[in-house]
C-alpha cells in the first residue's frame, strides 16, 4: 500500500517523500505546483499534477492505488498575504482540506496526518508554548489551519495526527532538494542571500525587545526532523495510536543576532546588518514544547545545533543560488 503525499513537490513535503522512500515506502504525491517545484520530486514516487480541490483528481489517484494513509502538507503558508488576501487561504487550505477528507472517506482511507502550524496559538500565553495552551490565531494563515485540525477532528472513523510547529530550516545534506520559494520570506535564506551577493545587507526588525540581545527569538527545526517527525507519526497511528495532535520544537530559541553570527561562522563571510522598526505583532520569543512528541512519538531532533542548521541550507543555496531556476 502507498502512502499519499499531498504538497509533495514542496519544501518540507519533498524532504519527507525522500525520508518516506529511504524508508522503502511506496509513496504518491499530489501537487499542483503553486509553490511547489517539478525538480524537488522524488523520481521514485509517482506523481500527479493536481490540485487537491478537484475532486476528480483525487477520485483518480484513490482509485489507481491503494492508498493506506495521508500526509498533508498542500497549503498556503505566507502570514502577511493571508492579511492581504484571506479567502485564498480559506478557498485553498480549508477548501482543499474538505475535498481532501470527502475523497478519503469515498475510499476508506481512515488515517492522516497534518502538516499544521503553532501559528493557530496565536500572541502566546507563556513560552515555552505547550499542547494544551490557547488557540487564538492572529491572522488567516493560523485561522485556516485551526479550521483544518478541526474539520479532521470530527470526521467520525478518522484517525489522525496534526503537528504543530514554527520555522523550518536547512535542508538534505547531500544538497539533492532545499528550501526555494518563489516568494522568501524566511529569515536564514534572506541572511543567505547577502554572503550569495544577492542582497547589500539583512534587516533586523527591532532590537529592544526583551530578550538577551533585545532581538526576537525563534524556534528553529531541521526540516529532516520535521520529516522524521511526520513518519513517526504516520508509524504512531499504524500501531493503533489514538487521535491527537503533537508541538514539536528544538526545546530553545535563538536570536536573530544569534542566527546572523551562525551564519557568518558557517560562510566565513561578515553579513552587513541595519537595524529597523519593529513589526506590528512579532512577539518577543516564540519556542513551542515538544516534551509530548518525544515522549508519545520517540521523537528526538537530530539537529539542534544552529550552525549544522545552516550549514546544510549554505550548502544548498550556495549550489543553486537562484532554487529550481531551470523550471
Amino acid at each position: 500500500m502507498a502512502i499519499l503525499v499531498c504538497g509533495g513537490a514542496g519544501y518540507i513535503g519533498s524532504h519527507t517523500v525522500y525520508q518516506l522512500i529511504k524508508r522503502g515506502e511506496k509513496v504518491i504525491i499530489i501537487d499542483n505546483l503553486q509553490t511547489g517545484h517539478r525538480r524537488a520530486i522524488n523520481p521514485a514516487a509517482k506523481f500527479y499534477e493536481g490540485d487537491i480541490r478537484n475532486f476528480s483528481v483525487l477520485e483518480k489517484i484513490f482509485t489507481e492505488n491503494e492508498i493506506e494513509a495521508v500526509i498533508h502538507f498542500a497549503a498556503n503558508s505566507l502570514v502577511g498575504e493571508s492579511v492581504e488576501n484571506p479567502l485564498k487561504y480559506f478557498s485553498n487550505n480549508v477548501g482543499g482540506m474538505q475535498v481532501l477528507l470527502e475523497a478519503m472517506k469515498n475510499f476508506c482511507v481512515d488515517k492522516i496526518v497534518f502538516s499544521s502550524s503553532a501559528a493557530v496559538y496565536g500572541e502566546p500565553e507563556k513560552i515555552p508554548i505547550s499542547e494544551t495552551d490557547k488557540t487564538s490565531p492572529t491572522n488567516p494563515y493560523g485561522e485556516s489551519k485551526l479550521i483544518m485540525e478541526q474539520m479532521i477532528k470530527w470526521i467520525p472513523n478518522l484517525h489522525y495526527v496534526s503537528l504543530r510547529y514554527f520555522n523550518a530550516a536547512g535542508a538534505i545534506e547531500s544538497g539533492e532538494i532545499g528550501e526555494a520559494h518563489k516568494i522568501e520570506t524566511h529569515l536564514i535564506p534572506l541572511i543567505l542571500q547577502v554572503p550569495l551577493g544577492k542582497r547589500d545587507h539583512i534587516t533586523i526588525f527591532g532590537e529592544d525587545y526583551p530578550t538577551p540581545d533585545g532581538t526576537c527569538i525563534r524556534d528553529y527545526i531541521h526540516v529532516l526532523d520535521l520529516a522524521d517527525a511526520h513518519i513517526l507519526a504516520l508509524n504512531y497511528l499504524r500501531n493503533g495510536g489514538k487521535s491527537d495532535i503533537f508541538n514539536l520544537g528544538n526545546g530553545k530559541g535563538f536570536s536573530v543576532k544569534e542566527i546572523i553570527s551562525a551564519a557568518e561562522k558557517v560562510t566565513a563571510q561578515k553579513i552587513k546588518t541595519e537595524i529597523g522598526m519593529r513589526r506590528a505583532g512579532d512577539p518577543a520569543q516564540l519556542i513551542a514544547s515538544s516534551d509530548k512528541a518525544k515522549k508519545i512519538l520517540n521523537w528526538t531532533p537530530k539537529f539542534n545545533d544552529v550552525e549544522k542548521i545552516i550549514s546544510t541550507a549554505w550548502k544548498w543555496h550556495k549550489n543553486n543560488p537562484e532554487g529550481y531556476s531551470d523550471e
